[in-house]
């Protein structure tokens, strides 16, 4: 790695990211971001995009389209509710992410429901059957990983109760993955889902500022008929410049040769090694946490690969342990809203590997001991 000038944020001290976003991003990753500037209509940009394109849709393991966006995953949410839901849209909610879905759909002024169920709970499919069953639907949007209680809804049981409710194969499967794709397997094809989206800094392990989105053809046929669906985020123009290699406005372009460095990366560990690095290292925290006496927030079954929502059952103060964790260069999140202080969540996603968590533990173990 290159030397770095005194007063950069570089040169400052490190904290290695145990949050669930943005997480961890290794030197290499962050250097390929100082590549020379080039224009977003240039040869050489729509080489990158031709080169990205086919490895983001082995990550999401489909042939369809995957939409670029300089945004966050939170710019693809408004857009799935904007370009596919005109009738009314059923917002399943289990924690602070999944309730966007609701503010988003709001916003937007299209009808909704909300399936609320008990933060640290997982969305039943049995549940999204019975109201499904009563008809008028023609959006459902669920968190497949909700980020707030560490809880992984079972998409797959979930897509296939929609497709057996009334006009089931017009109602459209829109799916927040953002702090579960690169770090799980999503099949979005086999699971027959119509926009699957996630952000750059989460699993994928990336600076915050890129958003990618799967969309079906079912999805894109929709869009052609839904009015008012804007222009920054219609899918119509986004496929039309992606066919081309290219984005509608200006890009991001040095997050870009990022995304490709950190894509063939991915490539080269292989996806399913990486699933398999990320239940190790969620397992191997369930194992600590349990071993010192605390229980885990989300049901057994249902826990993330990615994020661990541990209970504060010996009410120890969180921001101390963080301010400790902090003079070694680390730190973890605490509760989110209503949770803050009442549990805490420590990240395995990205590019951390087993030594990363077991220095970790080592230091909360410290922390606990004095």
């Amino acid at each position: 790695m290159s030397e770095k000038k005194q007063g950069s944020p570089r040169a400052n001290k490190h904290v290695k990211l145990y949050i669930p976003g943005p997480t961890e991003v290794r030197p290499e990753v962050l250097d390929a971001q100082t590549d020379w500037m080039i224009g977003h209509r240039m040869p050489e940009c729509l080489e990158l995009i031709g080169r990205i394109r086919p490895k983001l849709g082995h990550v999401f393991m489909t042939k369809n389209r995957v939409l670029i966006s300089a945004s966050t995953g939170t710019g693809f949410m408004e857009a799935a509710i904007r370009n596919t839901a005109v009738k009314k849209v059923l917002n399943c909610v289990n924690g602070a992410f999944s309730d966007r879905w609701r503010v988003i759909t709001e916003a937007c002024g299209r009808e909704n429901e909300v399936l609320n169920v008990e933060w640290g709970q997982p969305i039943m499919p049995e549940e999204v059957a019975k109201r499904l069953a009563h008809g008028g639907f023609d959006a459902i949007t669920v968190a497949h990983n909700e980020t707030s209680t560490g809880v992984t809804n079972p998409i797959e049981a979930i897509a296939q109760v929609v497709r057996q409710a009334p006009n089931g194969d017009e109602i459209m499967i829109l799916v927040d993955a953002v702090s579960s794709l690169a770090g799980v397997a999503i099949p979005f094809e086999d699971w027959d889902l119509d926009v699957l989206l996630t952000s750059s800094q989460k699993a994928f392990a990336l600076p915050a500022g890129l958003a990618f989105a799967a969309v079906s053809d079912r999805a894109m046929a929709k869009a052609k008929t839904v009015p008012g669906r804007g222009w920054y985020f219609d899918f119509l123009t986004l496929e039309k410049y992606l066919l081309r290699n290219q984005t509608p406005a200006t890009t991001a372009v040095s997050l870009l040769y990022a995304l490709d460095k950190q894509l063939d990366d991915m490539m080269a560990e292989g996806m399913e090694n990486r699933y398999a690095r990320h239940l190790a290292m969620r397992d191997r925290t369930i194992e600590w946490a349990q071993s010192r006496g605390l229980t885990l927030f989300a049901p057994e079954g249902y826990r993330s690969p990615t994020v661990t929502c541990i209970s504060n059952d010996h009410n120890f103060d969180i921001p101390a342990l963080n301010a400790f964790l902090r003079e070694k260069g680390m730190i973890i999140s605490n509760g989110y809203g209503a949770l803050k202080g009442k549990n805490f969540r420590i990240a395995h996603m990205g590019d951390l590997q087993m030594e990363d968590m077991e220095e970790l533990f080592a230091a909360i173990d410290e922390f606990l001991a004095n």
